[in-house]
C-alpha cells in the first residue's frame, strides 16, 4: 500500500486534564481502506511510545521499510483494509507531525520546548475524538493498540462510552505500576544529564542525542525478554574472537543496543520522549475512585484483552486486573494470555495469533450490531458470561464478579 500522511488543525483550544489550554492543535494521521456508506466500519489504531501515524504501507515505492505494524494492517490481515476503514494518528506531544514540544508556539514564534503543557493519555484521546468528529464518524467500531496504545484504547470507552463499540487492548494496563514509572524515569534522567539538553531549549542547536540514545537503549531492554535476548544474542562477541579486556563494544547485544539507540535519535525528539513517558506515568484510571472497577461504570463497549506470558513491562497480572474490573461492571470482556518468548514486543510480532482473535471478535461484533436486541440468533449469554467460539485461539474469559479464568494460548512452533 502507498499511503500519505495527512494533517488537520483545530484552532479551538483543547482543554487539557491539567487545566491548561492548547491551541491551535495539529494532528498528523493516515487512513487505510474505505469508509462505508453507513460510516460504521472505522477502527482507530493507537500507537505506542515511539510510534507515529505511519502504521502500515509505504509512503513511496522507494521506502526501505513499511509502517510499524505493517504485518497486522492491510488487505486480508488482522485489521483487514478490504473490510475496515483504519485510522492512525500521531499523539499530541509527539514529534511526527502532531503538535508537541518541537512545534512553534504561536505566542513566541519559537519552539515550545518545556513551555509545552504536560499532556495525559486522556488528552491524547480528546484530540483523537476531535479528529474522528472532523472525519464525520459517529462511532468507532473498535479502538485498538498495544502498550501506551492500549492505554488509549482503554481510555476511549471511559471518556466516550457512546462513541466506541469495542476495544482491543494488547500488552497494556489500566494503571501504570511503580516499576514502569521507575523504568521511565531512568531514561528521562539520561536526557537531563546530556549537557545539550539545556532545559529543553536546544532547537536550532546540537540536540541531546547522547542522552536520547541511552534512553532508547534502556527502553529497548524492557521490550525484550531474557529468553529472547539469550536466543538472539547469547554471549556472542561482535567482530572479535576473544575478550579484549577493555571497554570497547564487545558483545553482540551491546552493539545491537547502541545501533538502535543512535538510530532512534534520527527520528525522535528528546522532549517528546519526556512528555510521552510522563503521560504514561500519569495513566491511572482508578484515580478519583474508591477502586478501579468504578472507572468503568458507564462503559458500554465490548473488550478483547490480550497479554503475553513473557512481558515483564506490562505483565499478564495487570491485564487480569483490568478484566476483573470490567467484569464487575457486567461488561462483555474477553481475555487471552498468549504464550510467547518475545517479551513486551510480542504484540508487534505475534501477528498470526492476533489475526485469528481479532477477525473472530470483530466479525461477532458486526453481527451483533446488525441484529436488533433480542433478535433470533443473538447470544443469550449476559455480558461477562463465557461464550466458546470453537477455535483454540479464540478463548473467551469470564465468570461472575471478581472471577477470572485465564486462558493460555500455547506458543506455536514454526518449521
Amino acid at each position: 500500500m502507498i499511503v500519505h500522511t495527512q494533517q488537520i488543525t483545530c484552532e479551538q483550544a483543547l482543554r487539557l486534564q491539567s487545566g491548561a489550554r492548547l491551541a491551535p492543535v495539529t494532528l498528523a494521521y493516515e487512513t487505510y481502506g474505505t469508509l462505508n456508506a453507513e460510516r460504521s466500519n472505522a477502527i482507530l489504531i493507537c500507537h505506542a511510545l515511539s510510534g507515529d501515524a505511519h502504521v502500515a504501507g509505504r509512503h513511496t515505492t522507494q521506502d526501505r521499510k513499511p509502517g510499524w505494524w505493517d504485518e497486522a494492517v492491510g488487505p486480508g490481515k488482522a485489521f483487514d483494509t478490504d473490510r475496515y476503514f483504519l485510522i492512525c494518528s500521531n499523539v499530541i506531544g509527539g514529534c511526527s507531525g502532531s503538535t508537541g514540544p518541537s512545534s512553534i508556539n504561536p505566542e513566541t514564534g519559537r519552539p515550545y520546548g518545556l513551555s509545552f503543557p504536560v499532556v495525559t493519555v486522556a488528552d491524547m484521546v480528546e484530540a483523537q475524538r476531535w479528529l474522528i468528529d472532523a472525519l464525520g464518524i459517529p462511532a468507532l467500531l473498535s479502538v485498538t493498540g498495544g502498550s501506551m496504545g492500549g492505554m488509549q484504547a482503554i481510555q476511549w470507552p471511559v471518556s466516550y462510552p457512546d462513541r466506541v463499540h469495542s476495544a482491543i487492548v494488547l500488552a497494556s494496563t489500566a494503571r501504570t505500576s511503580a516499576q514502569t514509572i521507575a523504568l521511565n524515569e531512568v531514561p528521562r534522567q539520561a536526557i537531563y544529564a546530556d549537557p545539550n539538553w539545556n532545559q529543553g531549549d536546544y532547537y536550532g542547536k546540537e540536540p541531546p542525542n547522547a542522552g536520547l540514545a541511552v534512553a532508547r537503549m534502556i527502553g529497548h531492554i524492557t521490550y525484550l525478554s531474557e529468553t529472547s535476548m539469550r536466543e538472539k544474542f547469547g554471549r556472542r562477541l561482535q567482530e572479535r574472537e576473544r575478550y579484549g579486556y577493555d571497554f570497547a563494544t564487545e558483545f553482540e547485544v551491546e552493539s545491537y543496543l547502541k545501533y538502535h539507540g543512535n538510530r532512534f535519535t534520527a527520528r525522535f525528539d528528546a522532549n517528546s520522549f519526556l512528555y510521552i513517558t510522563k503521560a504514561i506515568d500519569y495513566f491511572d484510571l482508578s484515580l478519583g475512585h474508591r477502586e478501579l472497577a468504578e472507572a468503568f461504570a458507564a462503559v458500554r463497549a465490548k473488550f478483547l484483552v490480550l497479554s503475553y506470558s513473557s512481558d515483564w513491562l506490562y505483565p499478564p497480572e495487570q491485564s487480569e486486573e483490568l478484566v476483573r474490573a470490567l467484569l464487575r461492571n457486567g461488561i462483555d470482556a474477553s481475555y487471552v494470555e498468549i504464550k510467547s518468548d518475545y517479551g513486551h514486543d510480542s504484540f508487534l510480532l505475534e501477528v498470526d495469533r492476533l489475526g485469528e482473535l481479532t477477525r473472530d471478535f470483530l466479525a461477532g461484533l458486526e453481527r451483533e450490531i446488525a441484529r436488533p436486541a433480542g433478535a433470533p440468533g443473538n447470544p443469550s449469554a449476559s455480558p461477562g458470561e463465557m461464550v466458546e467460539k470453537g477455535t483454540p485461539l479464540a478463548a473467551w474469559a469470564a465468570k461472575a464478579r471478581g472471577g477470572l479464568r485465564k486462558v493460555a494460548v500455547p506458543r506455536q512452533e514454526t518449521a
